[in-house]
């Protein structure tokens, strides 16, 4: 026997041991994709700026002050300006 003969018994172990780390790693990413996106939590003084633009009737300027501070898409943004 060769030290590089491989016996049927240890193909299967590691062929079991493989497919187990694929198994682990689906379900690893799967959890990962399910978990809510963190959410920007926009500072006091960034509220009061977008309260200020909004009482103006610069909406539009608001929810590009909140996007650019926050990283928050336009649609999320313009929530955020709408309820304040």
């Amino acid at each position: 026997m060769s030290a590089l003969e491989i016996t049927t018994p240890s193909i299967i172990a590691l062929t079991a041991v493989i497919t187990s780390a694929i198994i682990w790693l689906i379900i690893l990413a799967a959890r990962l994709t399910q978990r809510p996106r963190n959410r920007p939590n926009p500072s006091i003084d960034l509220v009061d700026q977008a309260r200020e633009l909004k009482a103006l009737g610069q909406i539009q300027e608001a929810v590009f002050l909140v996007r650019g501070e926050t990283g928050m898409s336009q649609r999320a943004a313009a929530r955020f300006v709408n309820r304040l």
